[in-house]
């Protein structure tokens, strides 16, 4: 799956959430995805939370195979800035 594919996914669950903070899935040099409250897009930016991880774990959070916070108790993801965003997303998604 392309990071442009993940990020059609995202859209489609952050779309009307009321989410409006900014996170970025950082999959090293796969790409990152940028959430920026109901915008998704594969542009690099400044966000409230960074999240650092694998692009296959980020394949299997989105389909609902993989759940956030056992990915972060595993070591799977990584998170910097505002834990609290990081949070709010995973009710999202």
């Amino acid at each position: 799956m392309s990071m442009d594919a993940i990020a059609a996914k995202m859209r489609e669950k952050v779309e009307g959430s009321g989410f409006s903070k900014s996170v970025k899935f950082d999959c090293g040099a796969d790409g990152v995805v940028v959430i920026e409250g109901a915008t998704v897009s594969t542009t690099d930016a400044p966000a409230d939370c960074t999240i650092t991880l694998a692009k296959d774990d980020l394949e299997s959070m989105i389909a609902g195979e993989l759940d956030p916070t056992s990915a972060f108790m595993q070591g799977k993801l990584k998170v910097d800035g505002d834990m609290s965003v990081a949070m709010a997303l995973s009710q999202v998604l």
